[in-house]
């Protein structure tokens, strides 16, 4: 048997589906089990175990259909004989539609049902702690009799990435027997970063509770960003900050947060990355962005505030339908409101 899942774009997602594998490999412990997604996203599912190859969804295949229908083509000979389309959107219909696989399973939308043998509906609710981005993931399973549950993404670091950023860290001043707290700075674009003057005030919150090491995480191309909210927290809090102490690549700065005690700031790919290294988190979500899909596993060590769990008021409507607003929503986003529960979440961590 031979499976394949096309999940493309963003970091967060290529990690959370990759939940997916696990659960075929214990069903179909013969299958080769394929993953399909974009190339930069790869460093987050590298030594996954339970993935045999990769084929990535390349710059040229997204800019070009003639470049796509070439990926479409070697997909068709690899003779699938399942496909699982998580992405669901037209790219990723073509590529399903041309694998000619027997079974073909996504999620229900009305305008691509004919591509699929099996049209998933999303859940819109849930109770479970998991959240509805792993739970709608896993219904995806069922067509093939898998009931799945109580699965979680795994990063992979060899003994050489631990140990060469242990040894970074230690290089650069770090004590490694006392906490470090990393602070997820900014977001993947400006609706998703939590206000800088506010974001200070958070990581002056931070030093004052833990009297922690504190990194943030950034690349090198957000680096005046990151020194303006360097220069917003007062100076105690800036002793504390090893400002050019980061990852320069994707699996440094996962080999870097291993060593972290915690990961606290704009909610993404970095909290999703530190859940899957068992880091604890504290995310801080964008106002538009819905908690319920995204806050995965929510207990003691993973806790996330939203504006609607303090002004449940303001949203009348969706959260995704407030994504124009998102700046003056942030605004009203103030510290103060979840303090509280941050001082309750850093009580572990004070030396």
């Amino acid at each position: 048997m031979k499976i394949l899942v096309i999940q493309q774009k963003m970091i967060g997602d290529v990690l959370t589906s990759s939940i997916l594998f696990e659960a075929l490999r214990l069903k179909f412990p013969k299958a080769q089990l394929d993953y399909l997604i974009n190339e930069h996203t790869f460093p987050v599912v590298k030594n996954n175990p339970f993935i045999d190859n990769f084929i990535f969804f390349t710059k040229e295949a997204e800019a070009s259909k003639k470049n796509l229908l070439k990926l479409a083509t070697s997909i068709k000979k690899q003779k699938y004989d399942v496909v699982i389309d998580v992405y669901s959107k037209l790219s990723s219909n073509i590529l399903t539609y041309f694998s000619k696989a027997k079974i073909k399973i996504s999620y229900h939308k009305p305008y691509s049902t004919s591509f699929y043998t099996h049209n998933i509906k999303r859940k819109t609710v849930t109770d479970n702690l998991n959240g509805l981005a792993i739970e709608n993931r896993l219904q995806l399973l069922k067509p093939l009799g898998i009931e799945a549950s109580n699965l979680k993404p795994k990063i992979y670091l060899s003994d050489d990435e631990i140990k060469g950023s242990k040894q970074f860290l230690i290089d650069n001043g770090l004590n490694l027997k006392k906490p470090i707290l990393m602070v997820s700075v900014l977001g993947s674009g400006e609706n998703k970063t939590y206000p800088l003057p506010f974001m200070a005030k958070v990581i002056d919150t931070i030093y004052n509770q833990t009297n922690g090491q504190i990194l943030f995480n950034y690349i090198p191309e957000q680096k005046d960003q990151a020194t303006e909210i360097f220069n917003l927290c007062n100076e105690k809090t800036k002793s504390a900050i090893f400002l050019d102490v980061f990852g320069k690549s994707l699996r440094e700065f996962l080999a870097i947060t291993h060593h972290c005690s915690a990961v606290i700031g704009n909610e993404g790919g970095a909290i999703n990355m530190a859940k899957a290294l068992n880091v604890k988190t504290f995310a801080l979500f964008s106002p538009w962005i819905d908690k319920a899909t995204w806050n995965l596993y929510e207990d003691k060590n993973n806790t996330g505030v939203h504006l609607k769990d303090y002004k449940p008021e303001i949203y009348t409507k969706p959260e995704k339908t407030y994504k124009k607003e998102a700046k003056k929503l942030y605004n009203l986003f103030k510290p103060e409101l979840f303090q509280d529960k941050l001082i309750e979440f850093l009580k572990g961590f004070n030396f």
